[in-house]
């Protein structure tokens, strides 16, 4: 079966089209656009008007893939950005106008859970149990289990909501830098509290903020989604990239080979958020996956 998977986020929108087979996989299609649809919802609580015509404008370019590559089923999951916006049914009603389909608002559970399908899919049994991290734009999601979900968490620290909220600056300034990282160990502590984030075996950091920091560690000079995809990342390279990008200029990071253009001004609040992982999990290394909620939800429209 042909399917094709959208997950809409803060500052990405994502295609994945797919043959699934059983519990065979086979990637037709993928892309991303960076549309910050999550624009000022952290302050305003509603979708800005440009960011809803960014948002629609890659969904047109979504709808001619999907047209012409003979999809049978769509899934179109909105996450954290979505869920706090007051006036989503503009957007909403954008999106069904162009795929004809009902888009879905998922829960920060249900997005847990996608992720923790997509993200665990290549790993064996010897590897769990496993602790899931998704860094996204406006929320982070922790999620522990072996063969299945079996704590799950979303608490509001993603990378554009932190920058947004503490980051003013360009450099950013070290009390900014200070109130993002309180707010992020405030939000760890709270997920902590229903997730056992000390207890995994294996921690999976997926999404474009751990990916990002790892072509950064593997001093990679283009993104390499290939070469990222189950690369391990120690904690102290994670640290040592947090601190690095707290330290540059918008200058500067244009100039990053492997980041890309609309995660520049989000990625040092971001790969603080990892860094503040790293050290409240105890953990040694994360891996980082190119598999997530993407292909989770690929996968969840073949078991349906």
């Amino acid at each position: 079966m042909r399917v094709a998977a959208i997950d809409c986020g803060t500052n990405s929108i994502r295609l994945l089209i797919a043959d699934i087979d059983g519990s065979n996989f086979r990637e037709i299609y993928r892309t991303m656009e960076i549309v910050r649809l999550g624009q000022g919802v952290d302050q305003n609580k509603a979708f800005h008007p440009d960011a809803i015509a960014r948002t629609l404008a890659a969904v047109d370019l979504f709808a001619q893939e999907i047209s012409k590559r003979g999809v049978e089923q769509i899934r179109f999951c909105a996450t954290s950005a979505t869920r706090d916006a007051t006036n989503r049914e503009l957007f909403i009603d954008g999106v069904k106008e162009r795929l004809g389909i009902e888009p879905e608002v998922i829960s920060g559970d249900e997005e847990a859970r996608l992720s923790f399908i997509g993200a665990t899919k290549e790993f064996a049994a010897s590897d769990a149990p496993f602790l899931v991290v998704d860094i996204g734009g406006g929320s982070t999601e922790f999620v522990y289990g072996n063969s299945e979900v079996e704590f799950a968490k979303s608490v509001n620290i993603g990378c554009v909501r932190m920058t947004e909220r503490n980051i003013h600056s360009d450099p950013p300034k070290a009390e900014e830098i200070e109130n993002a990282r309180r707010d992020i160990q405030e939000a760890i502590a709270v997920a902590a509290l229903t997730v056992p984030i000390t207890q995994a075996k294996t921690l999976i950091a997926v999404a474009g903020t751990a990916t990002s920091v790892a072509a950064s560690a593997l001093d990679l000079e283009k993104y390499d989604r290939h070469l990222i995809h189950l690369a391990r990342v120690s904690a102290e390279q994670t640290h040592h990239v947090a601190i690095t990008f707290a330290a540059m200029n918008a200058e500067q990071r244009s100039h990053v080979g492997f980041l890309h253009p609309g995660r520049a001004d989000v990625f040092a609040a971001g790969s603080l958020v990892l860094s503040e992982i790293m050290k409240a999990t105890g953990a040694k290394e994360f891996v980082a996956s190119e598999a997530d909620i993407l292909d989770g939800i690929a996968w969840s429209l073949a078991r349906n």
